[in-house]
């Protein structure tokens, strides 16, 4: 086997809260010519060893599964009815509307028209309420760096447009009468923090850009905010850290050319509780975990929010905590949609719009709801589960009834299991997994299992249907999606127990259930594999460098991984708040224990595959590039440690369908071959038994 080309090590040493830490390839993180050619000879080496018999036949494969129609959530406006489809030969999802459910479909917004190779996108879009305008943000090879445009809905042509906007989404952006809300952030120039400089600020639409209203524009950079609009009212709310919120409204929109801050009204302030707005006919409404670990809908009028700083326990309990945890609402004319999460996987319950419970939506085994919008009397959702892509759905409000109006094809020829295990963490807590392979399966110790989690920033890691994983569970591999604390699939005490100075108890619960896993004889450790992307990238890291022996495989996905200097790069100083910061004494501690790349020794480790991206514009390449070079130095095996970096993507969103083939039948590839599924597996079909 080729090995790895040479890094040089040129050590710079920190004094850190009086110790002293040695980095040996700090100039790794610049962005240099060296660098450039040391980024081309990994990703020249990473394609010599991943050029595998497996990947080439999954490839043929991948391209055949990715080749089918995907339906987005529809999603409803004044009777027109928005929904993304990405058609087979498309690159990017196209934008469609119609005026009814029967009526047909027109292209409003085609991405696949902007370029040559797919890597332009649409990546986020918001209807008008009124549905006669749209507007969507337009991205470049990933870099979620957007510019913003309106188009007219009956016409289809492009109305206004605002360059350069920054770090905007949906979340971000809200409609008035006149024009709309957005939040703009600086770009990702030298070290990228100055993403993390937020104003608010009003247009009007077909106005210049440079009148367009300030509102607001001293955020810290652990806030970020998230706007609502009714009536032209205005709710901000100050989302800080995943874990506290505040809300302040403004009551009508500011002049233009306004370059002074508008003194927002506070409506919830100054407590430990998370506060999502949401206002509906003269009314808001705030899903909160105050006084409710998992979650209740309170609310009040908008004439009452205006009077400024409303206590929690002065509003209606519009619906109670319930022993589910309550993620998110949709509001119905006379009815509230509450979308629950139950043991990590989804439930809908329809209440009165006084908090009255009066039935429940049906929903398959272990599956998991997204994007759900109300309108005339019908709820609008996509479901899914391991075994089913998403489906688009509609549900009566009034009777419940629900009829399916988009399935794509799902193309898995084996009889698949699902079942929720559960296993004991080192501080005794139970941890569930969801373990998915054929019905066939032999429990002989021996299968090829893949283990995945996230872990973090109350990311809900609930089942999803992975289209790349069918050749593998279709030869006999097993795939186990963990819920790790860090998550908020158990409300915020789980968050809370796997965050800041209990990040360990993350890594502990995935430790726990890859021993399960051996234990119950699904596996042994020269067939498992660990696999995880961003802060799931971290927990490969960490679990890699703390249990080297549990492994056969590891695939790190656009990981953090420097933990002493994350803060310094991107988005990283908003993410203090929930690993802690490097620069406080204390939180140093714990950090420096398992910062994964501080803890590199010696020793075998596992085959691995790190990637990352030249576009990603939250977490810095560094990572990968600098855990890479001490992997492979450190390495005492015979496995290959391997960075592959994309020059055409960023952190994730917006790759198109060619690129992303490409990109997963190379991890796959690397997966299967590193666990024993050689190409003549993963040619084999597993049918169903007959009847």
């Amino acid at each position: 086997m080729h090995e790895p080309p040479e890094t040089p090590r040129r050590e710079v040493v920190d004094t850190v809260h009086g110790e002293e830490v040695t980095d040996p390839y700090r100039w790794l993180e610049a962005e240099s010519e060296e660098v450039s050619e040391w980024v081309e000879q990994q990703n020249a080496y990473a394609e010599s060893v991943l050029d595998v018999p497996a990947r080439r036949v999954l490839e043929s494969r991948f391209d055949e599964l990715a080749r089918v129609t995907d339906y987005g959530t529809i999603r409803p406006a004044a009777g027109r009815y928005f929904q993304r489809i990405k058609a087979p030969d498309d690159e990017q999802p196209v934008l469609c509307v119609r005026d009814s459910l029967s009526g047909e479909r027109r292209t409003l917004v085609d991405p696949n028209e902007w370029s040559k190779d797919g890597t332009i996108s649409m990546d986020w879009f918001v209807p008008h309420p009124d549905g006669e305008f749209l507007a969507y943000g337009v991205a470049t090879g990933g870099d979620e760096q957007y510019d913003v445009r309106i188009v007219d809905v009956v016409s289809g042509e492009r109305v206004d447009e605002l360059p350069h906007v920054g770090r905007i989404s949906a979340t971000g952006f809200a409609w008035t009468a006149d024009g709309f809300y957005y939040v703009s952030t600086g770009s990702r120039e030298d070290d990228g923090v100055q993403q993390l400089e937020k104003e608010v600020r009003h247009h009007v639409l077909g106005s210049p850009g440079d009148t367009d209203a300030l509102v607001v524009d001293d955020f810290e950079e652990q806030v970020w905010p998230v706007l609502e609009t009714d009536d032209d009212v205005l709710v901000v709310q100050y989302y800080e850290g995943w874990d506290r919120s505040e809300v302040y409204a403004l009551a009508k929109t500011p002049d233009a050319g306004r370059t002074d801050p508008v003194n927002l009204v506070p409506v919830v302030t100054d407590l430990d509780a998370t506060f999502d707005p949401t206002i509906r006919d003269g009314y808001l409404y705030l899903l909160t975990d105050f006084d409710a670990p998992r979650s209740r809908l309170l609310g009040c009028g908008v004439e009452t929010a205006l009077s400024g700083d409303v206590h929690p326990d002065e509003m209606d309990e519009v619906v109670p905590e319930h022993k589910e945890i309550l993620r998110d609402i949709a509001l119905g004319d006379d009815r509230i949609v509450a979308h629950y999460h139950r043991n990590a996987y989804s439930a809908l319950s329809t209440f009165t719009r006084d908090g009255e419970r009066v039935g429940r939506i049906e929903l398959p085994e272990y599956g998991a709801v997204a994007g759900t919008y109300a309108w005339d009397g019908e709820l609008f959702y996509t479901v899914e589960s391991f075994k089913r892509p998403p489906r688009v759905c509609c549900a009566s409000l009034e009777t419940e009834e629900t009829r399916i109006l988009d399935e794509p094809e799902a193309r898995i020829e084996a009889d698949i299991e699902v079942k929720q295990e559960w296993f004991e963490s080192a501080d005794g807590t139970r941890i569930p997994a969801f373990v998915v392979h054929r019905s066939d399966l032999d429990r002989d110790g021996d299968n090829p299992t893949i283990l995945t989690g996230y872990g973090g920033f109350r990311v809900n890691r609930t089942p999803t249907f992975n289209r790349f994983a069918v050749p593998f569970l279709e030869a006999g591999g097993v795939y186990v999606l963990a819920t790790l604390r860090g998550g908020a699939e158990f409300g915020e005490e789980w968050h809370e127990a796997g965050r800041r100075e209990n990040k360990q108890n993350v890594f502990d619960d995935a430790i726990a259930v890859a021993e399960g896993l051996v234990e119950r004889r699904y596996t042994n450790p020269d067939c498992l594999a660990i696999s995880g992307g961003s802060n799931g990238g971290l927990l490969v890291g960490a679990l890699i460098t703390q249990r080297p022996d549990l492994f056969g495989a590891a695939l790190c996905l656009v990981p953090l991984l420097d933990m002493l200097r994350f803060h310094k790069f991107l988005l990283g100083p908003s993410w203090t708040t929930e690993y802690g910061s490097p620069d406080d004494p204390v939180a140093y501690e714990y950090i420096r224990a398992y910062s994964p790349y501080h803890n590199v020794e010696e020793t075998e480790y596992p085959a691995t595959l790190f990637t990352t991206a030249a576009g990603d514009t939250r977490v810095h390449p560094s990572h990968a590039r600098k855990m890479a070079a001490r992997l492979q130095a450190a390495n005492t095996g015979n496995q290959p440690v391997l960075l592959r970096t994309e020059e055409k993507a960023g952190h994730g969103i917006g790759k198109p369908t060619s690129m992303y083939v490409t990109e997963q039948a190379e991890q796959w590839g690397f997966l299967c071959h590193s666990l024993g599924l050689d190409a003549d597996d993963l040619r084999s079909t597993q049918r169903p038994p007959s009847a």
